[in-house]
């Protein structure tokens, strides 16, 4: 087990804020282009060429653009689920039926997400999907996560453990936010993969 690095989380809490510095000067343009190129490369991946089906999310704001990868995903038969997220933070999920089929949901003060409108199929529907793409704001040369804090994809990670589900887990980033380290706390699982506008990059997993 990994050692609790509760000291380390004003260190995440920087590098939060210096990424998410960095992703509001990024234009309409810039948004644009590594989106088109993040679904390119993403759509490389063998996990994701013979998946059946994939949880993955709606970008909002600058994070790394996922529509164009959604509808590729949809258009090849892929089963695509999409989070909502619940009064406690955890993430229940429904099928994406095309961006039009989305709802802009605001919950609290936080940023509007957009959800699936059509029907709830429980938070353990996660455990059916063979990939599951991750938002994140940074990732390591282990694979170790940075997300934004609020623990909803820790909850997704550990219900795929207790459930012995193992889908390619894999992260979604511009190429900045690879880093060569992100601070951890024992509960923090490193991915299979990152995806970012110029590449992939695959990390070994522990045994």
């Amino acid at each position: 087990m990994r050692p609790i690095a509760r000291p380390g989380e004003p260190d995440k809490r920087s590098l939060r804020r210096e990424i998410l510095a960095v992703r509001s000067r990024l234009t309409a343009g810039d948004l644009r282009e590594s989106s088109a190129a993040l679904a390119g490369r993403a759509l490389e991946l063998p996990e994701l060429a013979r998946a059946r089906a994939v949880a993955a999310y709606v970008s909002v704001g600058s994070e790394p653009g996922t529509v164009a990868l959604l509808d590729t995903l949809r258009a090849r038969g892929v089963r695509v689920l999409l989070p909502a997220l619940l009064p406690d933070n955890d993430l229940d999920w429904g099928e994406y039926e095309g961006e039009g089929a989305l709802a802009r949901v605001r919950h609290g003060g936080r940023m509007a997400l957009f959800e699936p409108a059509g029907e709830r199929l429980g938070p353990d529907a996660v455990t059916t999907a063979d990939a599951v793409l991750l938002p994140g704001l940074a990732v390591d040369a282990r694979g170790m996560r940075l997300g934004r804090g609020g623990g909803s994809y820790d909850r997704v990670l550990a219900r795929l453990e207790r459930a012995g589900a193992h889908p390619a887990l894999v992260v979604l980033l511009y190429d900045s936010e690879v880093v060569e380290h992100v601070p951890e706390e024992a509960h923090d699982r490193p991915v299979h993969a990152v995806v970012t506008p110029s590449g992939v990059r695959r990390f070994r997993q522990e045994s």
